[in-house]
């Protein structure tokens, strides 16, 4: 039977307070005994006592590390702070020199003698004091900055969260309104719809239910198949596809909806309102050198003036560039090529090392 007892941890702080008093009380032994150690004599005895003297203050000025936790709960006033602090220096400094004066037998030593040590006493206690203060400042301000930091964290969680919550029901809104019109046409592959799109819910449904929002970029591109498959069924013949995918990049981590949208904005503006056919390009790339994943979404439709896109209302790539800005800061890039009658692109760079693993 093996017996476990808990480890008794003793603060950085401490330690260095310890140590620091103790190499203090040795040079402050030495220094007294030098003439003896230049004569080889060394007399451990009053080195003993020196250590000693020097001991009881040192355990005297631990007390002001609860006394600055007080002022600390009190707010630190002003005040109480000097109050406390000139009383504690006085009482720290006469009895530092009653116990000198009685080691010492100095009684008669005359006023001015008396004088330094008392000096020395109260700079010990504003040094020590000082000490405590800036440490228990300092473990304030770094317990404000993680504070700051979760909230931070919680607050671009809760954005993320009401963003993903805007894509899925403009996903489902869009979806269910294309198979709606195709009912009227073809319930066959209405049908054949119905179902494509059960498959597109279950992605999106155990997406939500793992807890994160993490894909493999192979698992984001089945969906986006889906996607067009149930569009071409509407759109028939005017809606080709070319894909242009990095082998080596199917593994890498995305957030689930990334490119769907993308997909879907080019179906709305290149393909609805035209009875023309038309040509959608999904490229993808990976450069391990700068750890970067390329997206990109292309379509040769009408296309749009870039201020007209930037000023527009709607949620899709607005919602996914915030989307991502959130998920991996300053570092992640986005850029919408387009003009008039030069088709419409979006192209997403997302870094590796911070895009995390899906589960």
């Amino acid at each position: 039977m093996r017996l476990q007892t808990d480890k008794i941890s003793i603060p950085r702080g401490w330690r260095i307070y310890v140590t620091g008093w103790l190499t203090y009380m040795a040079i402050v032994a030495f220094i007294i005994q030098i003439d003896a150690v230049l004569a080889k004599h060394f007399d451990w005895w009053q080195a003993l006592q020196s250590m000693w003297s020097t001991a009881l203050p040192a355990l005297l000025l631990s007390l002001l590390w609860p006394v600055t936790g007080y002022l600390e709960r009190k707010g630190n006033r002003l005040s109480l702070m000097l109050g406390m602090h000139l009383t504690g220096a006085a009482l720290f400094a006469l009895i530092s020199h009653a116990v000198l004066v009685y080691q010492m037998g100095a009684t008669t030593r005359p006023a001015s003698w008396h004088a330094w040590p008392f000096m020395y006493s109260m700079i010990s206690y504003a040094f020590i004091a000082g000490i405590f203060h800036t440490t228990r400042a300092n473990a304030a301000v770094r317990r404000q900055t993680e504070a700051m930091h979760q909230a931070q964290t919680l607050l671009i969680a809760a954005e993320l969260s009401a963003l993903r919550s805007k894509l899925n029901p403009h996903f489902l809104f869009n979806t269910l309104h294309s198979i709606i019109a195709l009912t009227r046409r073809d319930p066959d592959a209405a049908e054949t719809a119905l179902f494509r799109f059960s498959d597109m819910l279950r992605y999106i449904l155990d997406t939500e239910k793992s807890g994160s929002d993490r894909v493999t970029l192979d698992a984001e591109l089945d969906f986006v198949r889906d996607y067009l498959e149930l569009e071409a069924l509407r759109l028939g013949p005017r809606l080709s596809v070319e894909w242009d995918l990095d082998p080596d990049a199917g593994g890498c981590p995305v957030p689930a909806l990334t490119l769907q949208p993308l997909v879907e904005n080019s179906i709305k503006h290149a393909f609805n309102p035209h009875s023309r056919p038309g040509v959608l390009r999904i490229r993808t790339g990976l450069d391990t050198q700068a750890g970067v994943l390329t997206l990109s979404v292309h379509d040769d439709g009408p296309g749009a003036d870039q201020e007209r896109v930037r000023a527009a209302p709607g949620l899709g790539i607005r919602t996914i560039e915030r989307r991502l800005q959130l998920d991996y800061g300053p570092r992640v890039q986005s850029r919408i090529d387009t003009a008039p009658g030069a088709g419409f692109g979006v192209s997403i760079s997302i870094p590796l090392e911070e895009a995390g693993s899906p589960e």
